[in-house]
């Protein structure tokens, strides 16, 4: 992390200041502007008045076109400007994340859902969730799509691993990937609802076929060769005059309705449109290495996205002609001499044709890569995690060594854990011995395995399986729900969960974590429940690790010693508790409720 936090410092430093450099800039071409402005302008008046010589006109067109020149640099100036303030918040983030604040970061709190099978127990949502530390999505249909994968486990490939590895070292291509979101998230949700409008907009078949091209061009021909005949006094000028007042009426009348109907449709995505030129350019031009089968998702990605640059541009360039239309003095003038609005809406009407079917590909392929710059800037900050051994078996395999939650970072303490097929873990524990963490550590790092992303561990090697969760229970009193029914409830859905599992083909197997069965009833019932729901679970394709301050539950292992093992952290009580959250065979012999309570009553006297 020293490492991570002197790079993103050093990335800053330097962006930060280029940006100064830039911004000094701006005084001198503003400068520059105003001086040829004036210069241009004055030559001009000189000339008229005959101040100076007649050449002296020539000075004036000059000044013109150096202001020209000066005003395109301005321009260019500016979007670099905006372009390191965005690349400079990119690293300024990611600053931030390595010294722990999310705050920039995107919480994905809209994704909770308690009822879901694990997101919600494991804190994949919400504030200093695992989707917070990973998100660094720049459009929304991104962020719908990381949620989706980190709340499902069907989304493993061994090509995907490698994506990710590989992309994680193009760190600068991450960058400038990112720093298309960083002031303003790209609503591709926008985008992609347009395309399906644009889809079912019926335009007349005049302005796609070639007719209209032809009656065009002939129409602009002979209009202008009406006005040199005029000129040269070969007929009657009032001819082009109403040639033209009838070119700006007709065509002006004929394409209004169509036109509406574009603007309401697509006018509002010039800003979208051009970050997806953006991001699409970026993808294109990200070199591969020439072994291809490492980087075959991102080459997908590549071949996926042909030809969406110069439809995403086309679409921009006729979105800036109706913007261009709110000119007035340029609707008369280009409609009368060019048939303006007829040619944008036959070119509209090409675009339809030719490219529309395929923008929700196209918005496909940037929203995978949207994820996978997210997943491998996790990599990237993360070179401490190492990669997961994912392998093919039909019963459920978890072998961790040195496993631990990635949310605590170098303060984490490490364990070895091993889950053997339909086999159950009691793990027992005082208070904040490490009991939960160590469950949400198990299953939030084989979320990450699933995802193709790195594990915190020395070693993990898993299988694919099923993961339920019941770790936070709530309780609903709107709903007339109290936290025993709550908990009822979650059994009911785990049982469902798993005999579901069951039915599948593959009968694919699955892992259940628990932290207390059955908190909301007394001590001798909530035992007798345990009991018969750990029998009956366990005689279904299931394994599972429980964790539970009652000790009289681990008795099951005496009478199941093959199936239920007792596991457990301890704590050493003295002048003060102890804790090293370390897991060991066993049962926990040390409880901490009374010392500490004891500590606080002392303490209040």
């Amino acid at each position: 992390m020293e490492n991570l936090e002197r790079y993103y410092k050093a990335k800053v430093d330097v962006i930060a200041a280029g940006l100064v450099a830039l911004k000094s800039k701006c005084k001198w071409f503003i400068l520059a502007e105003i001086v040829t402005f004036l210069l241009a302008i004055l030559f001009i008046y000189l000339y008229f008045t005959h101040t100076l010589g007649s050449n002296w006109w020539l000075v004036s067109v000059a000044a013109m076109l150096v202001y020209a020149c000066v005003r395109n640099l301005d321009r260019k100036n500016d979007r670099l400007i905006a372009d390191q303030s965005a690349l400079l918040k990119v690293y300024e983030t990611e600053l931030k994340y390595v010294a722990g604040d999310f705050s920039l970061l995107d919480d994905g709190e809209r994704f909770l859902d308690m009822k879901h099978e694990f997101s919600y127990d494991l804190d994949v949502f919400g504030k200093g969730s695992l989707y917070h530390r990973i998100s660094r999505i720049v459009t929304t249909r991104g962020g719908k799509r990381l949620a989706e994968m980190l709340s499902s486990l069907n989304h493993f490939s061994f090509q995907r691993v490698d994506a990710i590895n590989y992309l994680s070292t193009q760190e600068d291509s991450l960058a400038k990937f990112k720093a298309e979101g960083a002031l303003c998230i790209v609503d591709s949700d926008s985008v992609e609802e347009a395309m399906k409008k644009v889809s079912g907009l019926k335009l007349p078949d005049f302005f796609s076929s070639p007719i209209s091209f032809i009656i065009g061009w002939v129409d602009i021909i002979g209009f202008v060769g009406s006005i040199v005949l005029s000129y040269l006094g070969l007929i009657n000028s009032a001819l082009p005059t109403w040639w033209g007042v009838a070119n700006f009426f007709v065509v002006f009348m004929g394409c209004m309705g169509t036109i509406k109907r574009m603007n309401d449709v697509v006018g509002k995505l010039k800003e979208q449109l051009q970050a997806y030129i953006h991001l699409i350019n970026l993808i294109i031009v990200l070199e591969l290495p020439s072994d291809k089968e490492n980087v075959a998702v991102v080459k997908h990605i590549q071949v996926m996205l042909d030809g969406a640059e110069l439809s995403f541009a086309k679409l921009n360039g006729i979105l800036h002609s109706l913007d261009s239309r709110n000119n007035i003095a340029g609707l008369l003038l280009f409609n009368i001499f060019g048939l303006n609005d007829l040619f944008l809406v036959r070119k509209f009407a090409k675009w339809q044709s030719m490219y529309v079917d395929k923008m929700g590909a196209w918005i496909e392929a940037v929203t995978e890569m949207d994820v996978l710059v997210s997943m491998a800037t996790m990599k990237f900050n993360h070179p401490e995690a190492v990669e997961a051994e994912v392998v093919d078996a039909d019963k459920l395999v978890y072998e961790a060594r040195g496993v631990y939650h990635p949310f605590l970072g170098k303060n984490a303490r490490k364990n070895d854990f091993t889950i053997v097929d339909h086999n159950y873990y009691i793990v027992t524990g005082a208070n904040m011995a490490g009991k939960s963490t160590f469950l949400r550590a198990l299953g939030v790092n084989y979320i990450l395995a699933m995802n193709g992303l790195p594990v915190f561990a020395d070693s993990f090697k898993v299988s694919r399986f099923r993961l339920f969760s019941s770790m936070r229970t709530n309780d609903d009193l709107t709903h007339g729900i109290s936290y025993f029914n709550a908990e009822l409830l979650r059994l009911k859905q785990l049982l469902k969960y798993v005999d579901n599992s069951s039915e599948e083909k593959e009968n694919v197997p699955t892992l259940i974590i628990l932290d207390e069965i059955l908190k909301g009833t007394n001590s001798v019932d909530k035992l007798n429940g345990s009991r018969m729901f750990l029998e009956a679970i366990s005689k279904k394709n299931v394994s599972g690790v429980i964790a539970t301050h009652d000790l009289e539950l681990s008795k099951m292992s005496d009478e199941q010693p093959s199936v239920f093992h007792n596991y457990c952290f301890e704590i050493k009580v003295g002048e003060q508790v102890t804790y090293d959250y370390l897991i060991t065979p066993g049962v926990a012999r040390n409880q901490n409720a009374t010392y500490l309570l004891k500590q606080i009553l002392e303490g209040n006297k």
